[in-house]
């Protein structure tokens, strides 16, 4: 049984199955569905499509350089039949599939894990740029009561120094009618003794 791999999005084509298509320079295509054939047949390019494992690759989203990739690779050699050797062919070939499937989800938690990081750098910058929005009215009590005290301290110092000018003024108006009257009383003692 051979199971072949369509051309446009790389996934198994198993017997009976699919579509066959042979150019006129006599190369054959081989396509799971009629969805690739079409594509194929639109001359889309498999690495811009997202749904293909070329798309994957080239993206980063699967793991691309794999030595058990090779062993895929058919070769155009035919053999004779022999037990022993299909035997020992039906076991590697389960052995290179478990060694896909660690290396395959070894990669996938490595890209898991990458993007649970940019997420969380993410995160805290949004809260940093935003930590107007998030800051609770209450957070900032301290800071005004300080700031009021301040101010309270600044008009306390303000008005004493006001209350000084003040104080200052109305004494030199208190000496100035003091005076005022000492020459009134001393025009009137004038008159008195004229």
């Amino acid at each position: 049984m051979r199971i072949e791999i369509c051309y446009f999005c790389s996934s198994r084509i198993y017997p009976g199955h699919g579509i066959q298509f042979v150019r006129n320079d006599c190369k054959i295509f081989r396509f799971c569905r009629s969805k690739c054939h079409a594509a194929f047949k639109k001359k889309k390019n498999p690495r811009k499509v997202k749904w293909t494992k070329a798309f994957r690759k080239s993206a980063g989203k699967e793991l691309a350089e794999d030595p058990s990739l090779k062993f895929e690779v058919r070769r155009q050699v035919p053999v004779k039949y022999n037990r022993e050797l299909w035997n020992k062919t039906i076991e590697a070939i389960k052995k290179i599939e478990k060694i896909k499937q660690k290396r395959s989800n070894a990669h996938i938690m490595q890209r898991l894990l990458k993007g649970v990081e940019i997420e969380r750098e993410k995160d805290i910058k949004e809260v940093q740029r935003d930590m107007s929005l998030i800051r609770s009215p209450a957070a900032g009590l301290k800071e005004r009561k300080k700031l009021e005290e301040e101010m309270e301290n600044m008009e306390d110092d303000s008005s004493i120094a006001m209350r000084k000018q003040k104080k200052t003024v109305l004494d030199e108006d208190v000496e100035m009618m003091e005076e005022d009257q000492d020459m009134e009383e001393h025009e009137q003692l004038e008159i008195e003794v004229n």
